[in-house]
């Protein structure tokens, strides 16, 4: 029942958005044409400036405005995203300023981009300072140093420290996630201490679902759940119901390990603690969430050789450059695919035929070894594969093309024979099946593990690299047998 409500929830909120997208584009389409008349109306130019004025600002832009007052800044970053650059940029100045700095978090980095480059100097600041100093570190390095510079000197000393702290930590880290937005507690305090405490906030931070308790000196010594506060007496102490046994993060462990952890362990908040014990911050299950969505959209990007996020209405040559450096790669394994086709022309020429059933040789192989390289993949994420198991995994993905490489390897000889009437054609076929899907089982499981080894992400390109390899490892096996065999 619980799953339905939420899925129910998400598909609200989804067509809650959409149905703020939409009012927006109607609102810009309707400024877009009374605009366009006013241009055509045969009257002097101070004049049409006042009918613009007049029929413009006074109608749909402010409705416009007063319409993404009510707007989560959330769902303005999903409306900016979706739209074109020049009513991205209408939209852009019609939203108050105060909550600039709320909505650059939460779009992404190619659109941030666009939007950062419209602003001046105070304005950047300005946006900035209405941040927390972990959400500034996220948005340093798309702002300019003199900003960065303004805004650094405009912060208390303590949270002067807090963002230096949080721009040490590498973008892949648990520092670079954490946030510094913890209430902590002693443990010698009792609860209705503790109670009259979190009332003097207007408002917990959010996802507060536990209180941290620290000793003088601020290290960690364990957690108080929220609803514990509420059930027991107050006269109890902090130290008699506290939880020791807790999940820890490090700053400098990897995210996506604190990602697995609070996945497996159905986590709300954790502590992050320093190599002395201290408690430097903490980490929240929204950011989490964020960061997997991130990781996953970048995965996906990765894997179709995309170098970075596009932003899917910038210019045409900017788009062409993000996709350049892998298409010149495909490129360049075409050429050698074309040169080892042409190191069997003499083959080719005695037995059309051949020509006919590459293809299919090297595109089934293709499609296994992308098979083996997402599960490979996945894996290294989830820290399944190390050391100890890659060789058995090795072995057992070149079972399971050989199994395959045999049962479709037959299927495709069957079909040759039938089609061409030649027996030595149908083996021919069935053995380069089999060796070529060995092929792509191997460079499935390698090219994810190398490129982990050498400290590059897994997923980025794979999917070219092996098409180039199973592609020019199938034709050279298949013209390769069948010059041995059939001519």
């Amino acid at each position: 029942m619980r799953a339905m409500t939420d899925h129910s929830s998400e598909n609200h909120h989804t067509d809650n958005v959409q149905h703020h997208l939409k009012q927006v584009e109607l609102l810009l389409h309707k400024h877009a044409l009374l605009e366009e008349m006013a241009r055509r109306q045969e009257i002097p130019r101070k004049e049409r400036h006042a009918l613009v004025d007049s029929l413009l600002h006074k109608q749909h832009l402010a409705e416009l405005r007063r319409k993404l007052e009510s707007i989560h800044p959330a769902d303005i970053a999903y409306i900016l995203e979706a739209l074109p650059i020049e009513q991205r940029l209408l939209v852009w100045d019609l939203v108050k300023a105060e909550r600039d700095g709320e909505i650059l978090i939460e779009v992404s980095d190619s659109v941030r981009e666009s939007l950062i480059a419209t602003m001046n100097r105070e304005e950047l600041h300005a946006a900035a300072k209405q941040l927390d100093t972990d959400e500034i570190a996220d948005l340093a390095h798309d702002l300019p140093q003199n900003v960065m510079r303004d805004v650094f000197n405009s912060l208390p000393i303590e949270e002067r420290e807090q963002l230096r702290s949080a721009m040490s930590y590498s973008e892949d880290s648990v520092g670079a996630l954490m946030d510094f937005g913890m209430i902590q507690v002693r443990e010698d305090v009792t609860l209705e201490v503790v109670s009259r405490y979190l009332r003097r906030f207007d408002e917990l931070p959010d996802h507060t679902d536990q209180v941290f308790v620290v000793d003088r000196h601020d290290k960690f010594k364990g957690v108080l759940p929220i609803n514990l506060i509420v059930v027991n007496e107050p006269e109890l102490s902090v130290g008699s119901l506290m939880l020791t046994d807790v999940i820890q993060l490090h700053p400098e462990e990897k995210a996506d390990q604190a990602a697995q952890s609070f996945e497996r362990y159905d986590l709300v908040s954790a502590p992050v603690v320093d190599e002395n014990g201290t408690l430097v911050g903490r980490v929240t299950i929204n950011v989490v969430l964020d960061h997997i969505r991130a990781e996953s959209e970048n995965d996906l990007l990765n894997q179709a050789g995309l170098r970075e996020e596009e932003d899917i209405f910038a210019s045409v040559w900017k788009s062409a450059q993000n996709r350049w450096a892998w298409l010149a790669l495909n490129l360049c394994t075409a050429f050698f695919a074309s040169w080892v086709i042409g190191g069997f022309e003499d083959t080719i020429e005695k037995l059309v035929a051949l020509a006919a059933l590459m293809p299919i040789v090297a595109g089934i192989a293709g499609n296994s070894a992308n098979q083996t390289t997402a599960i490979i993949i996945r894996s290294l994420a989830l820290g399944q594969v190390n050391p100890g198991n890659a060789r058995r995994l090795l072995i057992k993905e070149m079972a399971i093309g050989g199994l395959n490489g045999l049962v479709w390897g037959g299927v495709t000889g069957l079909f040759a024979y039938f089609l061409y009437h030649s027996v030595q054609l149908g083996i021919v076929m069935t053995g380069a099946m089999i060796l070529n899907l060995l092929v792509g089982a191997i460079v499935g499981v390698l090219i994810p593990l190398i490129r982990q080894r050498m400290g590059r992400d897994p997923a980025l390109g794979s999917s070219v690299m092996i098409t180039a390899i199973t592609d020019s490892g199938g034709f050279f096996i298949f013209l390769g047998l069948a010059t041995i065999f059939l001519i």
